[in-house]
């Protein structure tokens, strides 16, 4: 008698979440950019149609505002009692390294007209921590304004630039220099090579420097 064996039973498949969705949908973007997200790209990154996505998000708007959420949800918050300016120089490196990580978030942070649960939460911290050191509403609103224009436009330059290591930083550096004469832009010959080619450098170490000259102005503003 032929001995029957029993089916190898088959792992469960996981349950489908909205959050699932967001994560996936923000991995596609990390490696190739919002340009290359679509409904069907993120159906087979999770393994489900495209048309079965739509029970978890309602449409690409739904879709953005929940990966902005996940990205807020990913940034160092104020914590009660903290210094204010420890807390925000914190927060501001906290909302830049996030957008390294999730460039095509550069330009939505702020764009969401139906923000998600990350997005108010962080919003209301950083406000929060602002008054509770004594900011008036006015101030409060300066300053979240400096910084956030500091940030986002910082990153936005950081993105655009030609270049991500020193290797390609020095590269370009030589490249443009190579092109006209010596003497014939005598300052950006200076910053290049006294400065920009130095070993070590990275533009992304400059962030700091301008950080700090906005928080040292909004503290003179607020004990003066």
């Amino acid at each position: 008698m032929t001995r029957r064996t029993a089916p190898t039973p088959q792992p469960a498949r996981e349950t489908l979440t909205r959050r699932r969705v967001l994560e996936a949908a923000v991995e596609l973007a990390d490696a190739g950019g919002l340009e290359t997200l679509s409904m069907r790209k993120l159906g087979q990154a999770v393994g489900v149609e495209a048309m079965s996505l739509y029970n978890h998000v309602a449409n690409k708007e739904d879709l953005l505002d929940g990966m902005v959420d996940l990205v807020f949800d990913e940034v160092e918050l104020p914590v009660p009692g903290d210094d204010w300016q420890r807390a925000m120089r914190q927060r501001a490196i906290s909302v830049r390294l996030a957008l390294s990580r999730h460039r095509w978030a550069i330009g939505l942070m702020e764009s969401r007209a139906t923000p998600g649960p990350a997005t108010l939460r962080h919003h209301d911290a950083v406000l929060g921590c602002l008054r509770r050191a004594g900011f008036s509403l006015a101030l409060t609103a300066h300053a979240v304004s400096a910084l956030d224009s500091y940030v986002y436009g910082f990153a936005l330059q950081e993105k655009a630039l030609p270049f991500d290591t020193p290797e390609e930083t020095a590269e370009v550096a030589e490249s443009i220099l190579s092109g006209f004469d010596a003497g014939e832009y005598p300052y950006l010959t200076e910053i290049a090579t006294a400065h920009v080619l130095r070993p070590g450098y990275a533009y992304g170490d400059e962030f700091t420097f301008g950080l700090d000259l906005i928080l040292d102005g909004l503290r003179r503003q607020q004990t003066g």
